[in-house]
């Protein structure tokens, strides 16, 4: 088992409200993970071949630009969670050209999920920049055990995190690190890892942070 970090005190930090506070003070286009075109994101997705109506679960996904990116692409079954209610505020926003999208939005949090609980027959699950945040062994168990309840057999899994030579805190928290294969042993045997590699992105700031981009499938 990959080595996992003690609990510590992010047991007790307010997360929901770093989050909306990270939204509410700065600029989309200037935050330290904001994508204007999410390249390798829509790549992998479109590897998986998934038709239009495919259920494309987007966690944490702040203000990302990717679900406009996927809804000009004519994908039109799309739930989008983040712990942040002003996140998702600003990505509404955002869809000027998608206004009667058939967007689902979902306040929730990954580790300790309420309302996530109820999804199912996920076809495809999209992190970038999220897991890293969950630093501790249960909030890291309550992430992989949401993906293993909602993604269906055939599904697809694309994780997109620091890797270990990426950047050891973001927006002020502590991270952990992965690289391929510990993202492997957390989903399990029931997952295959399809494609993998490392990514260097360039911050808006100009400075560059180390991705590690992986596509999972769940067998049958």
């Amino acid at each position: 088992m990959s080595t996992i970090k003690k609990e510590n005190a992010s047991s007790h930090y307010d997360f929901e409200k770093h989050w909306n506070a990270a939204y509410q003070k700065t600029p989309v286009n200037s935050l330290g993970w904001y994508e204007k075109k999410p390249a390798p994101s829509i790549n992998l997705i479109e590897e998986c071949n998934l038709p239009h109506d495919a259920l494309i679960f987007n966690a944490g996904a702040g203000a990302t630009t990717l679900i406009e990116e996927l809804l000009d692409k004519g994908y039109t079954n799309i739930v989008v969670n983040d712990i942040a209610v002003a996140a998702l505020t600003e990505l509404k926003n955002s869809l000027t050209k998608h206004k009667n999208s058939n967007v689902t939005f979902i306040v929730d949090d990954l580790t300790k999920p309420t309302e996530l609980l109820k999804l199912k027959n996920v076809d495809l699950w999209h992190d970038r920049a999220v897991l890293h945040f969950f630093t501790e062994e249960k909030q890291q168990k309550a992430y992989f055990d949401l993906i293993r309840k909602v993604v269906k057999p055939n599904g697809f899994v694309v994780l997109a995190e620091f890797n270990l030579d990426g950047a050891k805190k973001c927006s002020g928290l502590d991270v952990f690190n992965y690289n391929e294969e510990m993202l492997q042993e957390r989903l399990g045997d029931e997952f295959v890892l399809l494609k993998g590699f490392n990514y260097t992105y360039t911050q808006p700031s100009g400075n560059l942070r180390e991705y590690v981009y992986t596509l999972f499938k769940r067998k049958a």
